[in-house]
């Protein structure tokens, strides 16, 4: 199991080539204005080109319409499109037919499958599993990652939600075969949008290290 790591919520200039320079698969810039981690107003479009070509940028966005995403995409050179907010399979559909990859994201309840996610596997690329909140933007804490043992549709996912620098051996005891990647965020924060690099630094060393063995 080779995990796809993705660092969201990056805004701060310098932080975010420190963070490259970790080697992460995707970073990600969150393009929802109530956001505290929102990059538009001071992440500067050229800095992608200072990363390693094989790091893909990902940008989320909650309830924009087609134009705004679009216009965003070009700007920032983004390579993924991920959806949290109420986006129906329509309008999955019509960005993944300009070429762009998209994942949508769903927040997982107690008592409640995953059959509700079944209409959107023929227009997105990967799904990303987070613990519900009654706000957009995620809630910094775990659902029962046990509920990933019935997860049964076969469309790739992403685990987001309070993953934290000691959850490695916990994400590795995770045996779906469609497990992709996880998303990582406020748990290696020092503030909203700035990275502790150190703590980064030895998640990713241990959890690649742990998957080689695997």
């Amino acid at each position: 199991m080779n995990l796809i790591i993705k660092i969201c919520g990056m805004r701060e200039p310098e932080n975010v080539l420190d963070v490259a320079e970790l080697k992460p698969d995707l970073i990600g810039f969150i393009f929802y204005p109530d956001s505290p981690r929102y990059a538009a107003e001071i992440l500067d479009p050229e800095i992608s080109a200072k990363f390693p070509p094989y790091i893909r940028k990902v940008g989320v966005f909650v309830d924009a319409d087609f134009e705004e995403i679009i216009g965003t995409v070009r700007k920032y050179s983004l390579d993924i499109v991920q959806l949290h907010g109420d986006e129906t399979p329509d309008d999955c559909r019509r960005l993944r037919e300009t070429g762009i990859q998209v994942i949508k994201a769903f927040y997982i309840e107690e008592n409640k499958g995953f059959k509700f996610c079944t209409e959107f596997i023929t227009c997105t690329n990967y799904f990303l599993f987070d613990t519900f909140t009654s706000k957009y933007g995620g809630s910094g804490h775990k659902f029962d990652w046990k509920k990933l043992d019935k997860y049964d549709l076969g469309h790739p996912f992403f685990l987001s939600g309070g993953i934290g620098p000691r959850d490695v051996n916990n994400l590795l005891e995770i045996t779906n075969s469609t497990f992709y990647g996880i998303d990582l965020n406020s748990r290696f924060e020092i503030k909203p949008g700035l990275k502790d690099i150190e703590t980064l630094k030895k998640f990713i060393s241990d959890l690649r290290l742990n998957n080689k063995t695997l």
